[in-house]
């Protein structure tokens, strides 16, 4: 019997670590620039599947008055990653890490069949040092730093950009990665869906009652 296939078009074995993307995030709501980073990334890379961390809570929001339930903000992106190889998972509370660099460690020992990567917008970068132990996060997990077209990243002297850039590889061995040694990061060039969570919340403050478990219908996997 043929056994599972990876995004590289190589055939699996119990020894192949199977390429994952994580995308971390409040998902509040999730929209369709979520879905299209992802899909972009996961052919930039050879991904096998991207998971969407849907954050309980994020530190740099702390206090945010307009934050949906976690169940709805999960159903959303549930809903958002229909028919493709993204899953959207609660999994941050139900490990009750509350830090990235928690949520990683805690992945890799949980999933030793798996090669996690990080992807996150390039304005993560200017504010990446404010990230709880994020030298011990890039050690520990290769990044992908989705840049709009001509951002040349890590001009900035934010004390992450002068110490992440000289860990950058070339977009052209991308889908290599799992060959790279952490601290390892690529830029990759998107041309960015213009949709804003911010906006859609303005355009209906109570877009989550949508999402509640009696009126989507969505099944509820708990996957991972």
């Amino acid at each position: 019997m043929a056994g599972p296939w990876c995004g590289t078009g190589a055939p699996l074995t119990l020894k192949t670590p199977i390429p994952t993307g994580l995308l971390g995030g409040s998902f509040n709501p999730a929209h369709t620039g979520h879905r299209a980073i992802s899909l972009f990334a996961m052919d930039a890379l050879a991904l096998d599947e991207t998971w969407w961390l849907v954050s309980p809570g994020n530190p740099l929001k702390s206090g945010a008055d307009d934050m949906a339930p976690l169940s709805a903000r999960l159903a959303s992106a549930r809903s958002m990653a229909r028919r493709s190889r993204i899953h959207a998972t609660d999994i941050e509370s139900r490990l009750g890490t509350r830090y990235t660099v928690d949520t990683i460690a805690a992945l890799v020992r949980r999933y030793p069949n798996r090669r996690f990567i990080w992807i996150m917008g390039a304005d993560n970068i200017a504010q990446f040092h404010q990230w709880r132990d994020w030298r011990r996060l890039a050690r520990s997990v290769t990044i992908a730093i989705i840049a709009r077209p001509g951002y040349e990243g890590f001009t900035a002297a934010s004390p992450a950009s002068v110490w992440l850039r000289r860990f950058v590889r070339r977009a052209g061995s991308a889908q290599h990665w799992t060959q790279w040694r952490p601290p390892a990061l690529v830029l990759l060039h998107f041309r960015p869906d213009p949709s804003s969570a911010t906006a859609l919340r303005r355009a209906d403050s109570l877009w989550f009652r949508r999402f509640s478990t009696h009126s989507t219908g969505l099944r509820t996997p708990r996957f991972p």
